[in-house]
This record gives C-alpha cells, sequence and structure tokens, in this order.
C-alpha cells in the first residue's frame, strides 16, 4: 500500500513537471513603455538569485541552457563624504545619495534639536538611476557598485567613482563634491547601450526629510521646482498616487523644496556656451495617501558615445548660495503670487540682504535687526504717507462745496463734473492724490511678508524670550502688541475727523481680525508690523493735529464724549 501511494506521487511529480523540460515555454515579451520617461516601480533592497529583466539592447552573449544565471549580492554600504559644510552618503546599491546631514543647521524636530539637520528620508532615492532602451526600462538602483574609496575627507573637490558591470553594460560614475558648497559634479560614461543611445532616468524621490517642528508646515511647502523660460512650482498635494504627472520640459534644472532645504539637478547643453536645459521631463506619482511622498523622475538622453553629465545641489536655500549657482536658482522658492512676483522680487531679495547686512555687520541678533529694520522702513515711507495724509485732508475740507455743488447741479450731470473740477482745481485737490501713495508701498509690504515668513536667517534664531523667531510666539505677546499698536494707530488717525459710524466700527474690528489672523504667523513677522505701526504714531500724531487747527470744528473724541455727558 505504502509502495504504491509512493508511486503515484512520483508519477504525479513527472506528470507536472516533464512538460515543462520538454516544451520550454517562451520568454514573455518586453514590457512595452509608453515614452522616455516610464518609470518602472522601486525595488526592495533585499538579496536575489536571478539577475534583473535586461533590456534586449542589452542582453549579454547567450549562456548554455542549464547553466543558471546568478548575480553576486554584496552587502551594502555607505560611502560619507565629510566637507566643511556637510556630511554626504552614498550608497554602493545603485549609487543613490542617501545621506545630506548639515552641520550649520539643527533639525527643529522634537529629541533632536541637539543634531544637525539630516535632510533625505529614509530610503532616498536621490540619484538612483534607470536606463530606458527601446521599449524597455531597466533599474540601476539594485546594482552594486564598486567604490574607489570608503570615505572621504574634503578640502578640495575630490572624485569618488562608481563602477559596476552586468552582461555588456559598464557603468562608470565620477562624484565631485566640493568643499565650500552644498553641490555636486557627476561625470559618466555608460557602454554597451548601443547605436542609437538611450534614456536616463533620474530619481528625486520620494522627497525631503521634515527637519522643522511642524509637520504640517513642512508638508504645506513640499513642492517640485522646474525652471524652463521662468520658474514653476507644483506642490506635492497636486499629485496623484493612482495617476502619474507628466511636467514636460526641456528643463534647465529641476528641484525638490520643502520651507528651507532644496534638492535639485542640473543640466544644460555641453556645447560651449550652451545654455539651453537637457531635462526632456519630469514625472512624479504620490506614494500612500499622507502626500509627504513622491516617486519623482527626471528624463535625461545618453548620446551614442554613452556620456552623462549633470550636476546636484543638496542643501539649505540660502540667497547667496543659491544665486552663485546661476540659471535662476535664486528663484527656487517663488515670493508671492504668479503675475506679482516681478514686482515682490526685487523687493524681498533687497529687504533680505538689509536685515543680514544689519545683523553681520551690526552684530546684532536678528531681533534688534528687525527693529532697526520696521524703523528704517517707516521713516524711507514717511514722505509718502505725508502725501496721502495731506491730500486726504484737503479732500475732508472741500467736502462740504463739494456736497453743495452735487446738490445744485443734481439733475445736470455734465454740469455737475465741470463745476466739481473746477472746485479741485481752485482749491489744489487732487480726487487720487491720497490712493497712489499708499498704494506704492503695497507691493513691499507683500514682499516683506514672504521674507519673513520663509528666510532661512531667522530660523533658530532666538531673541528675547522667543526662541525661533521664524515660528509663532508661545506667548502671544507680540501679535497682542501687534493687535493694540494698530487700535492705536487708527484711533489717533481719526481725530479732528466728522464722526462716522462705518470707521468707528472698523476702529475695533480691524486689529482683532488682524491680531488673530496673524496669531499663527512668525513672530519675526509680527515684531517688524508690530514695530512699523508704533513707528508710525509719531506721524499720525502731527497730521491729526493739523487736522484739528483746518477743522477746529471738529473735538477730539474725549471732548465729543463730554459733551455728550453734559
Amino acid at each position: 500500500m505504502d509502495r504504491r501511494v509512493i508511486a503515484a506521487i512520483v508519477l504525479m511529480m513527472a506528470i507536472a513537471m516533464l512538460p515543462a523540460v520538454i516544451f520550454k515555454r517562451p520568454p514573455p515579451p518586453p514590457v512595452e513603455v509608453d515614452s522616455a520617461l516610464a518609470i518602472s516601480s522601486p525595488r526592495v533592497d533585499t538579496p536575489q538569485t536571478t539577475k534583473a529583466p535586461t533590456p534586449a539592447a542589452l542582453e549579454p552573449a547567450p549562456l548554455a541552457e542549464e547553466t543558471p544565471v546568478v548575480v553576486p549580492v554584496t552587502p551594502e554600504r555607505v560611502v560619507q563624504i565629510h566637507t566643511p559644510l556637510a556630511t554626504y552618503g552614498v550608497s554602493t546599491r545603485g549609487g543613490r545619495l542617501v545621506e545630506a546631514t548639515l552641520r550649520e543647521y539643527h533639525s527643529m524636530v522634537a529629541g533632536e534639536t541637539s543634531e544637525a539637520a539630516q535632510i533625505l528620508p529614509t530610503g532616498s532615492d536621490l540619484l538612483g538611476l534607470r536606463l530606458v532602451v527601446g521599449p524597455d526600462t531597466v533599474s540601476l538602483r539594485d546594482w552594486d557598485f564598486t567604490p574607489s574609496s570608503g570615505t572621504l575627507t574634503i578640502s578640495q573637490p575630490t572624485p569618488l567613482t562608481l563602477t559596476a558591470r552586468q552582461g555588456r553594460v559598464n557603468v562608470a560614475l565620477t562624484y565631485r563634491f566640493e568643499p565650500d558648497h552644498y553641490r555636486l559634479e557627476v561625470d559618466g560614461r555608460i557602454e554597451g547601450l548601443g547605436p542609437n543611445g538611450g534614456t536616463l532616468l533620474i530619481g528625486m524621490g520620494p522627497g525631503l526629510r521634515n527637519t522643522e517642528s511642524d509637520s504640517a508646515e513642512h508638508l504645506r511647502e513640499l513642492a517640485v521646482v522646474t525652471k524652463a523660460q521662468g520658474t514653476s512650482k507644483t506642490s506635492f498635494g497636486k499629485f496623484e498616487e493612482d495617476a502619474p504627472t507628466d511636467l514636460s520640459g526641456p528643463f534647465e534644472w529641476v528641484a525638490v523644496k520643502s520651507k528651507y532645504f532644496v534638492t535639485a539637478v542640473f543640466a544644460l547643453d555641453t556645447v560651449p556656451g550652451g545654455t539651453a536645459g537637457r531635462i526632456a521631463g519630469v514625472r512624479a506619482r504620490r506614494l500612500g495617501s499622507t502626500r509627504s511622498q513622491a516617486e519623482i523622475q527626471t528624463s535625461l538622453p545618453i548620446t551614442a558615445d554613452g556620456q552623462i553629465h549633470y550636476s546636484v545641489y543638496a542643501g539649505p536655500m540660502e540667497y547667496p548660495r543659491l544665486k552663485a549657482v546661476g540659471h535662476e536658482f535664486d528663484d527656487v522658492n517663488p515670493y508671492g503670487w504668479p503675475g506679482f512676483r516681478t514686482i515682490i522680487r526685487p523687493v524681498a531679495v533687497a529687504g533680505r540682504w538689509l536685515l543680514v547686512f544689519m545683523h553681520d555687520r551690526l552684530g546684532i541678533s536678528y531681533g534688534v535687526a528687525l527693529i532697526l529694520f520696521g524703523i528704517l522702513i517707516r521713516l524711507a515711507l514717511w514722505p509718502l504717507n505725508q502725501k496721502a495724509m495731506r491730500s486726504s485732508m484737503a479732500m475732508q475740507a472741500v467736502q462740504p462745496l463739494i456736497k453743495d455743488v452735487q446738490t445744485r447741479f443734481k439733475d445736470d450731470p455734465q454740469r455737475l463734473q465741470q463745476e466739481t473740477f473746477k472746485l479741485y482745481k481752485e482749491h489744489g485737490v487732487n480726487p487720487l492724490g491720497g490712493c497712489w501713495p499708499m498704494l506704492i508701498p503695497m507691493p513691499i509690504l507683500l514682499a516683506l511678508f514672504f521674507v519673513f515668513m520663509n528666510t532661512i536667517e531667522l530660523r533658530g534664531a532666538p531673541f528675547l524670550w522667543l526662541n525661533d523667531l521664524s515660528r509663532p510666539d508661545p506667548l502671544y505677546i507680540i501679535p497682542v502688541m501687534m493687535g493694540v499698536s494698530m487700535f492705536a494707530v487708527s484711533k489717533i488717525g481719526q481725530m479732528g475727523m466728522p464722526p462716522n459710524p462705518q470707521a468707528k466700527m472698523m476702529l475695533y474690528v480691524m486689529p482683532v481680525m488682524m491680531m488673530v489672523l496673524f496669531l499663527r504667523f512668525a513672530s519675526g513677522l509680527n515684531l517688524y508690523y508690530a514695530v512699523q505701526n508704533i513707528a508710525s504714531l509719531p506721524q499720525q500724531w502731527l497730521i491729526a493735529k493739523e487736522r484739528m487747527k483746518l477743522n477746529p470744528k471738529a473735538p477730539p473724541p474725549k471732548d465729543q464724549a463730554k459733551k455728550k455727558k453734559k
């Protein structure tokens, strides 16, 4: 009985296995790729004993049928490159950049405040490569590269060479790190592509690691920024999990940014003097439902000779460094809204320069620099505000005459218009004189709003009880001070004016609304606006005195209250 059972099992196994041995199944057809931007899903770094799919153009010489193809896998190592500014880590698994620890910046995350900011997340795919040849895509992310050194301490641009080979494909990459910059140059050669070359996909995902105390703000600021004719920003929140987002180039650079840090890939024409972008496009797809990570690939054509070159920036958004890179990289964190950036950007750059200049040259804290900055701006705007206020006073003085003209010529619009302009001319009044002086400072106020909300120099800068001028005031003292100062400006501004119920309502409503709105804004921004309001009080008082001399019939608010009591 036992022998029959064993024989039956052997027979069933033979029936199941012999057809597979005698009649070999044809190899599966190559996966079709709809464009050079096609992205294969990231692979998990686990040991493997079978060779990854290889494009037909890259297929090695055929082996004997009975010889199994085995790819030896060595343990992943991280080569650390120490520069005076940062420590970078390059993985031997795919040549990816997996660490960028910035020595001059500390993490603001609870429990990490004593540590330098490491801006790359776990599983970083930055500089992870994929090759597209014809209809096939092969990932180099799982290839084991041999580094030229186990660690580097750089005082001058020093190369790190990584080499790997599979079949006919030979890849050699050279990373050159700059000691005084957060930048590295990448040169490489890929042999075995065939006569038509191919396309290189450079990984930039899954984003940037949170280094701030407010994780929600970090998520809001995550974005992909591209540079063609101008810069364009696409927030991570706009990416879909199921449908990839394609951005068409050519681009000079593509960046992934948070609020204060950025990683970017640059690729320009190698022709002498060439400045055209060579990045063909970007494809991004959200990973998971939190919108904190995305699979991001940039596409770079490879010529028949297999030569590749691009550069990488991984560091803080310090304006001087971004400006030094060129190609409008300083606009990687665009100030303001499209259409207004042309006006806002120069003012923002000038405001940031003056703030940093006072801090560095005068040796004062950024809190004191903000106070001096607010006073200087108010003094600079004094003539414009003076002109606007006096124009408003002149209009107020002729209001009774204008009402009389409106009553007399209410049935004759043409005559009413003529008499009104005649009245303006006789009294030297410009009806628009109070508007344009008030509009000119608006770009300055808007620009400084973005500067104080986003400038990295204020990150972690302490002042009095504030630990960080880029974060909200935990005690809400400065927002309340800002609201009270706004009330005082409005109160003095109404002295000598005839009673107006709407103005009286706004006197109490607006300061409260602004105070509530600014409660969660950066304390540096609140400090600046509070100083602006306080510095404007003398001018408001002098104008109120002039107004009361021109209109003695309108007593101050206190006198009006006394008369009502009597």
